[in-house]
């Protein structure tokens, strides 16, 4: 009989093409062997069909491991061997096609019952009692059920009664118990290895028995017996036997089963619709375990759910990888039952581990412990077996063990290896573990420069139990290094390391250079990587122009290049990635001649979002398929993006700007993607980068930029809504590297190493940033060729080179590299002959003899030995001394003998086993790496005798650090011998070099309890010595032997300790060295003891600097720290930290972890123009990262309609505007700043009285806005009183045009101006000549156009108008002239003149400094503008100094003039002489009135003339005619009447009579002439009419024009004051009185007698000097 496998007899396939063909052929003849079977036994069902056609259909029919019940589409009926290995329901139908399709399915809730595996699983072989009821096999197994009842004829439904545990036995009982004639076959066997179906097979056998494996686990079984029965094949099979007890009650169940089988069904309904998907769940959870060292372990858990859930291991929450390190961890899935096993447990795997089970329904944990302990007791050797206990590695490696420790050796070491790019290299070396014990295995570990390394398709290693080998199978440039073997045993473990050198590979170009190395993928993102990399060490003999990118997509060989030209920068962005895809890159370095070949690829990188990477990393799914599927959530529509936050540029250089940013808050569900935006700084000429396609990164690189302008960048979010608003504009960017290129290192210093490798040291070069390591080149003298020494960048400032020939003479160079570029070669080195170190080298030699030795302490048989340190070190570090002595008899010195064997550190040591009271001599030498140096000279002689004195020995060990030009510190060690009592303290003595032994002096006078004292008052440039005693109860000791003299100098670079704060507020102290050696070293103690508790203090030490950090300063840290530099002419120095000074480093720690941003100006308030509120506060400085928040009532706000914010980094202004404040408003508004860790923030409270007036004022504000929009006034309108002390209304006006007018109001009354207004300089004025009481009242000005009107009142009443006044007669009263005298007729006047004047202003007069009182005789007035005192009659007693006061209103103005002496006198004298004057006027001869200018009479008429005269006498007439005397004759009657009144008459005139007629009257005190002209118009023509008629015109014609001009003018003036009769005229008008003179052009007519009588009454009403011409005429 041809067997099957386990899983195939159970189960039929119900997928036809999912079977092989060799299977199909198997199961057949399997079937076919089954058929002779004469009956078939089923737990749960004993369907038997008695058809031949179901055995026919069953040799076609697939055996699925999914199904025990399942069925082919066309399937009748179920064979009886497949019912045979089924322990579920066996549903036959002969017509159901449904039937088959139901069981074709099979899940973790199918209600069919399959026990197919059960014999598989763990030894179960009995049946369980209740089987699940599954969802999708329901119907299938109740409907089966009914029609296998109508098959059934002598048979039942059987099920065990009872689930229990029980032993495989046989049972025979009598009757019920009778054992029946039918067996069920159970198969036992273990896990085996499945062959011959396919990977996918096995996956889909994992479904089917996932379930079957777990239930059998914990099967159970009644009332079953077990039989052996042998087979035709002679094998072995397993019968149960039932009796029919057992029968009876499991047919009595059935239908309990049949309606448990339903209920689930209905439950299953309701707790999930989805029929096909479950969530997992963990149906057994691992278990924690405690094991001991060495053990294995394993954790077993069983899941279900559907999809079948994904389960990844996890330790202490990070997950499991089972390469690391190999063979550790080993993650098993069979068929649903999941386990971890960990291998060879030590004390490191204690830990939390779970089991994560996850599909797309969800997620589920189970967590369980591991506890290993430590085996400290005896040995069981029944530990050591083969099996899951192994013995503890530890029990070999301890004392409790076999052995103390296993010696671990190397044979056959590989060497240091030189190799090319390409080849392949091996590294070997056999291994010798003493002792040998077969059960142990060492672990084998492989290092490169310090990093374990892993095997891949690059490095291969080997270990066949006695040879570790390691295999570069393509040698790079990237495996150069330093490699370490390491052989662990237990607790002890042991190295070996040499370097590897890889050349770089022939170039395919003649001068190209080499490939460049270490290619790195950084910052991946959605569409988005940077690639970095190493510049290579070879450049061809020309200077690497730059290097060309270029990227593969993982599972194609095409190879794109990414860069159109080669970029200088060790780092580029590659954008326009495909999302979800893998990438791989490679570069190439171009010079003049050529590309070089290229790098080796980088590691694949997957371009997505880095919370995907995230996620996939914590959550690993399905295996690799070479793509990842990227699937976002539904969008939500109609939500445009908010702006971009945290824009900034991340990295600058000549190429390119990469951006990032971080996405916005506001976005809806729907993925974004973006714009990015480029303009010119100082512009706002914004132009979009990305035109075609938006990116989907948060970064994003700028090419196609102009080298060394500034730009400024800002990004807009976009989706299907629409695009957003802008982010915040970045700060200027120049376009430029930012990584400088590094400075050439210093101080190269060669030193000999081997006979065929050099040490080369040098220092780093200043100010150097992103250093990724030095290339050194070497040189043989002379040669002129320079050769790579390393082609992989070294760290650190030490380096070995190798392979350099024996006894050659070289130099060396070194350059520094970063991602700018190679430095400069620093400067070469002193040539240095290659030979080994020891023996045969220059630059180390033996150490000097050390050098006053003393005795320390003397016992009877012992002797402690102090010396001073060798002079000459030998240019390394002494690493020890030998001590020999000789024994002295009779002074006779004995032979040298060794004291030690080992060298002592220390310089002091015990010599042990001496002779008591022997005298003995000793001598000391030091040795360093090149060997032992000259002894010392013998010392004195001293006696071995036990010390008995009191006090204490000398202190030891002196020595001098931190010298300084005045001070240094002392050390020393206490003494070795300390007297009967401890010591008390110390005391130092000092004296210059040169002085005697009378000039030492003590330092303290008090005892010093610590061994260290810094000594000041130092005299600069003087040696010094020093010496130390101990003294205790007894008293002082012997004083140590004195100091190497020592001068007080600081000498040239000295260094001092510096404190340090960083930014992280980490205190540390700082020392710099510029002086080390190779071997120097930095030291550092705490109160001059070196500091050996490192937990609270890290020692990081770099080069030159060395830094000690505290890890948490307290009052346990207080004291002196210093730092001491060996190998160095001793550089030194210290620094104390005190209570206070901790207090101030705390307090500067606190400030600097928690950095608060100093505020120039706190959060303050302001109204704009509009009347917008501005809130805004001012930081002293801000960086390019900053960003604020706003907070209103504890809640935040955010730019949008009612808020714009604002931050200007540069300024460090931060600004929130609001376009109105409403009621809801109030409250406190909080600016949050934050820059870096540095944090501030400031608030406002506005609320009650305070927030209403800054409402109202807002409001105002806006209200004057919109009034300025149109013709508004700037400054209201006001007065000033001008220099003329006129009043000057006026106002400052803005936003004019041509079109504005102005109009002047006074008491609501329109004021009428004579001129338009020019709104010069923006100013509108009106002038008020002459201000007085009149002009007072409200004055108004309104300006309007087309846009709006704007007015300004001012009230000049009451106290406004009192104010203004006063004013004016301020002005008047500063215009008043000095006191002036003048004399008249009457007296003296004083007199001072003032622009104009008004009555408010108050005129005083004193006389000699007192009131003058008026008479008539003294008395005051104004006329017009003059203010006079009239002094009428003055005597000398009016003589002295007058003083007139104006007074204001507010303050008296003062003018004095002094009226005596020389002054009176002429005045005086004046007087008189005016007043005789005035007499004479008075008294002289005159002609009152009454003659005209001209008189025209016709001929014949009569002509009657007469006036009046006057004087005092009585004057004199006389007539003159044409200025000839006339006299009175018949014709002219000449009369002069009563001494006044004089008359001239002409009978009858004729045209002789015509002339010019003159009357002149005189008395003793003058003379008057007054002329009167006659023209007398003849009756026969008008000749001579005419003539005087024209004679008479032009002699007053000017007058008369004048005088016509003058009365049109005023009758023009008043015609308009009768037109203005409803407008009042502000100012007061001159009023101009001319003399009237009658028309020329009007002829006047001769008045005849008739109208005498008339002409006499018009003549009464005229002025008596009037010129009017009058004429009387007699007929």
């Amino acid at each position: 009989m041809m067997s099957l496998p386990f899983y195939q007899r159970h189960h039929e396939h119900y997928d036809r093409a999912y079977r092989h063909k060799a299977l199909q052929s198997t199961v057949s003849q399997y079937q076919k062997e089954a058929k002779s079977k004469s009956a078939v036994y089923a737990q749960g069902s004993t369907a038997y069909s008695r058809g031949s056609a179901a055995y026919r259909h069953a040799s076609a029919a697939d055996y699925s491991l999914e199904s025990s019940a399942a069925y082919s589409h066309d399937s009748s009926a179920h064979a009886l061997e497949s019912a045979a290995y089924s322990y579920g329901s066996t549903a036959y139908d002969h017509l159901s096609t449904a039937q088959s399709k139901r069981s074709a399915a099979y899940s973790l809730d199918s209600e069919s019952l399959s026990k197919s595996s059960a014999a598989y699983s763990h030894g179960s072989e009995s049946v369980n009692k209740l089987a699940a009821a599954y969802r999708l096999g329901a119907e299938a197994y109740s409907l089966g059920l009914k029609d296998s009842n109508i098959m059934i004829e002598d048979q039942s439904y059987k099920m065990s009664p009872k689930a229990k545990r029980a032993k495989q036995s046989l049972v025979s009982e009598d009757k019920e118990n009778k054992a029946m004639d039918y067996s069920v076959p159970i198969f036992t066997g273990h896990e085996v290895s499945i062959s011959g179906i396919t990977d996918t097979e096995e996956e889909r056998i994992k479904e089917s028995a996932a379930y079957i494996a777990r239930r059998n686990l914990l099967a159970k079984g009644e009332g079953v017996s077990v039989s052996k029965v042998a087979t035709s094949a002679s094998q072995e099979e397993h019968h149960e036997k039932k009796s029919r007890k057992v029968a009876i009650r499991e047919s009595a169940e059935r239908v309990a089963l049949k309606k448990t089988l339903e209920d689930t069904q209905a439950f299953h309904k309701k707790l999930n619709q989805d029929k096909l998907l479950h969530a997992p769940e963990f149906v057994i959870k691992p278990r924690s375990h405690t094991v001991w060292e060495k053990q294995n372990v394993k954790f077993h858990c069983t899941v279900a759910g559907w999809p079948e859930p994904h389960v990844t291991w996890y330790k202490n929450n990070v997950p499991i990888n089972v390469q690391t390190p190999p063979g550790k961890y080993v993650i098993e899935n069979r068929y649903g039952l999941h386990s971890l096993e960990i291998s060879t447990c030590d004390f490191e795997d204690t830990a939390q581990y779970h089991a994560s089970a996850m599909n797309v329904k969800g997620e589920i944990s189970a967590y369980a412990s591991l506890v290993v302990k430590r085996y400290k007791g005896e040995i069981d050797a029944g530990l050591f077996h083969a099996g899951t206990v192994s013995m503890p590695l530890s029990f070999g490696v301890t004392p409790h063990g076999y052995a103390s420790r296993f010696e671990i050796s190397f044979v056959d070491k590989f060497d240091v290896a030189f190799g090319r790019e390409g080849e392949t290299m091996s590294l070997g070396c056999t291994v010798v573990i003493s002792p040998d014990i077969k059960r142990f295995k060492p672990d084998i570990e492989w290092y490169r420069n310090g990093v374990l390394i892993t095997p891949s398709k690059w490095v291969q290693m080997h270990w066949s139990g006695e040879r570790a080998s390691l295999t570069l199978t393509h040698a790079n440039k990237e495996d150069e290094g330093l490699y370490t073997l390491r052989v662990v045993m237990g607790d002890y473990y042991e190295e070996y390391s040499a370097y590897v050198f890889v050349r770089d590979a022939d170039a395919e170009i003649p001068g190209a250079p080499g490939a460049p190395l270490d290619v790195q993928c950084l910052d991946a993102n959605k569409d988005y990587v940077i690639v970095s990399w190493k510049q290579p060490a070879v450049d061809g003999g020309n200077s690497i122009l730059g290097y060309f990118i270029d990227r593969c997509e993982v599972g194609t060989t095409h190879w794109t290049q990414c860069n159109e030209t080669p970029v200088k920068f060790a780092r580029f962005p590659v954008t326009g990635l495909i999302e979800g895809r893998s990438y791989i890159f490679r570069v190439r370095a171009v010079n003049k001649a050529g590309i070089s070949l290229p790098s080796r690829v980088s590691e694949p990188v997957a371009a997505l979002d880095p919370a995907d990477r995230a996620r996939l990393r914590s959550h690993p799914s399905a295996p690799w398929t070479g793509q990842i599927i990227v699937t976002e959530e539904e969008p939500a529509e109609g939500v445009v993006p908010g702006p971009p936050t945290d824009l900034q540029v991340i990295e600058a250089t000549k190429n390119y700007v990469v951006l990032s940013w971080k996405p916005p808050g506001q976005r809806g569900h729907e993925g974004i993607m973006y714009f990015v935006e480029k303009c010119i700084a100082g512009t706002e000429n914004w132009q979009r980068v990305n035109t075609e396609i938006p990116v989907k990164s948060p970064r994003f690189a700028v090419f196609d930029l102009a080298e060394g302008k500034s730009y400024c960048f800002r990004v807009r979010c976009c989706n299907s809504a629409g695009i957003g608003e802008p982010s915040e504009a970045t700060e200027a960017t120049v376009v430029d590297d930012k990584l400088d290129i590094p400075k050439a290192p210093g101080r190269i210093m060669p030193t000999r190493n081997t006979d065929t490798s050099v040490v080369v040291t040098w220092t780093e070069p200043p100010d150097a940033k992103e250093l990724v390591g030095y290339y050194i080149e070497s040189s043989v003298v002379g040669s002129g060729c320079w050769e790579p020494c390393n082609n992989n960048p070294v760290k650190g400032t030490r380096f070995i080179c190798h392979g350099l020939v024996t006894g050659e003479k070289y130099i060396f160079r070194v350059r520094a590299v970063n991602a700018a570029g190679l430095s400069e070669f620093s400067k070469e080195s002193e040539p240095i002959e290659v030979q080994a170190a020891i023996g045969g080298g220059l630059l180390h030699a033996a150490p000097s003899p050390p050098y006053d030795i003393m005795v320390l302490e003397s016992v009877r048989d012992s002797m402690v030995l102090g010396w001073k340190q060798p002079k000459v070190t030998g240019g390394t570090e002494i690493t020890g001394y030998y001590v020999n002595y000789r024994e002295v008899i009779g002074g006779v010195p004995g032979k040298w003998m060794e004291a030690n064997i080992k060298p002592v550190s220390e310089r002091a040591y015990r010599i042990q086993n001496l002779k008591e009271n022997m005298v003995y001599q000793f001598q000391v030498a030091a040795a360093n790496l090149a060997g032992v140096g000259t002894p010392s000279l013998p010392s004195k002689p001293f006696k071995c005798e036990e010390w008995t004195i009191a006090v204490p020995g000398p202190p030891h060990d002196l020595s001098c650090i931190e010298i300084r030009k005045d001070s240094l510190v002392l050390l020393w060690k206490e003494p070795v011998y300390t007297g009967r009592s401890p010591i008390a303290g110390y005391y130092v003595d000092i004296k210059e070099t040169e002085a005697t032994e009378e000039h030492w002096r003590s330092v303290n006078e008090k005892p010093l309890q610590k061994r260290f004292l810094k000594i000041g008052g130092l005299k600069e440039g003087v040696s010094y010595v020093f010496r130390v005693r101990a003294t205790n109860q007894a008293g002082v000791g012997k004083p140590s032997d004195i100091t190497d003299p020592v001068v007080a100098e600081t000498r040239p670079g000295t260094k001092e300790m510096v404190v340090d704060v960083d930014d992280n507020g980490v205190i540390s102290l700082n020392f710099e060295c510029d002086q080390m050696s190779p071997n120097s070293k930095f030291v550092w103690s705490k109160n001059y003891e070196p500091i050996e508790d490192d937990s609270r203090l890290d020692i990081d030490t770099k080069g030159g600097k060395s830094k000690a950090t505290f890890k948490d300063l307290g009052e346990d840290d207080l004291g002196i720290y210093s730092c001491i530099v060996t190998d160095t002419d001793g550089v030194s120095s210290s620094y104390t930290i005190d209570e206070e000074e901790m207090k101030r480093l705390l307090a500067l720690s606190h400030e600097r972890k928690f950095p608060t941003i100093p505020l120039v100006s706190e959060l303050a308030v302001e109204i704009l123009e509009k009347g917008e509120v501005r809130f805004w506060l001012q930081a002293e400085k801000l960086s390019g990262n900053a960003k604020a928040n706003f907070v209103f009532n504890d809640k935040e706000i955010f730019n949008g309609e009612k808020y714009k914010m604002k931050m200007d980094q540069k300024t460090g202004l931060v600004e929130m505007i609001m376009d109105k404040l409403e009621d809801k408003d109030e409250g406190t508004y909080t600016f949050q700043l934050q820059d870096g860790k540095a944090t501030n923030q400031s608030s406002l409270v506005l609320i009650g009285d305070v927030f209403k007036k800054l409402q109202n004022e807002a409001d105002f504000q806006k209200k004057e806005w919109h009034r300025k929009q149109g013709p508004h006034f700037v400054d209201k309108l006001g007065w000033e009183v001008t220099s003329d002390c006129n009043v000057l209304l006026k106002c400052k006006v803005a936003n004019i045009k041509k079109e504005t007018h102005i109009v002047w109001y006074k008491d609501d009354r329109e004021i009428m101006v004579d001129e338009e207004h020019d709104f010069k300089d923006g100013v509108c004025t009106l002038l008020i000549s002459e201000f007085s009481k009149k002009d007072a009242g409200t004055y108004e000005v309104i300006l309007k156009d087309d846009r709006g009107k704007d007015s300004s009142e001012l009230k000049l009443t009451n106290a406004a108008f009192a104010d203004l006044m006063n004013e004016v007669c301020r002005r008047i009263a500063l215009s008043a002239t000095d006191l002036k005298i003048q004399s008249t007729a009457e007296g003296i006047r004083l007199y001072s003149f003032v622009n104009y004047y008004v009555e408010d202003l108050r005129v005083g007069w004193m006389h000699n400094d007192a009131q003058i009182r008026f008479t008539d005789r003294v008395k005051t007035g104004i006329t017009g503008e003059q203010i006079w005192l009239q002094i009428n009659e003055p005597t000398p007693q009016d003589k002295g100094k007058y003083t007139m006061e104006l007074f204001d209103g507010k303050t008296g103005h003062k003018k004095t003039v002094d009226l005596s002496g020389q002054a009176f006198d002429e005045a005086f004298a004046e007087f008189q002489r005016l007043k005789q004057a005035a007499i004479a006027e008075k008294n002289r001869a005159r002609v009152l009135g009454g003659l005209p200018d001209v008189v025209t009479i016709q001929e014949g008429k009569a002509l009657n003339l007469s006036c009046t005269v006057w004087g005092d006498p009585t004057p004199e007439v006389s007539w003159l005619k044409n200025e000839k005397s006339f006299v009175s004759d018949a014709n002219c009657i000449l009369k002069f009447e009563s001494g006044k009144n004089v008359s001239f008459t002409i009978s009858a005139v004729s045209t002789l009579d015509s002339g010019k007629y003159s009357i002149v009257v005189k008395n003793k005190y003058g003379t008057e002439t007054s002329d009167v002209t006659v023209i007398v118009i003849s009756m026969s023509g008008q000749t001579d009419m005419a003539k005087h008629a024209a004679s008479a015109q032009g002699h007053n014609q000017n007058s008369i024009t004048v005088a016509k001009k003058k009365k049109t003018t005023t009758r023009n003036k008043q015609e308009k004051e009768e037109q203005k009769k409803d407008f009042i005229k502000p100012h007061v008008e001159e009023i101009i009185t001319t003399e009237e003179t009658p028309d020329p052009n009007e002829i006047c007519t001769v008045e005849t007698e008739k109208d005498t009588e008339n002409n006499q009454r018009k003549q009464a009403a005229k002025e008596t000097d009037g010129k009017t011409t009058v004429a009387e005429m007699d007929y």
